[in-house]
């Protein structure tokens, strides 16, 4: 545990952060998967509505500091190319 008064801070604000990245990662995954089962049964008009949802919650994670850059345009590229691939 913390012992300096500093530290007793820092830990404090780390909870709070941990919180709202946590509620952040869950939107992300959350709408990833909705665009995974759209992708699945094959319908391209809302699958390609979610895609701008999931780029959203990715940008937005960015932004955050919650996820890096390259990892938000490495899913974002994957899903878009599943969405394209969709007959």
């Amino acid at each position: 545990m913390a012992i300096t008064r500093g530290a007793k801070k820092a830990h404090r604000t780390s909870l709070k952060k941990r919180v709202f990245n946590a509620k952040r990662q869950t939107l992300v995954s959350k709408s990833i998967k909705s665009l995974k089962k759209l992708i699945v049964s094959g319908k391209k008009s809302d699958a390609q509505v979610a895609m701008r949802e999931v780029q959203s919650a990715l940008d937005k994670a960015v932004k955050g500091k919650t996820l890096k850059k390259n990892t938000a345009s490495r899913k974002k590229a994957r899903l878009s190319k599943l969405v394209k691939e969709i007959n």
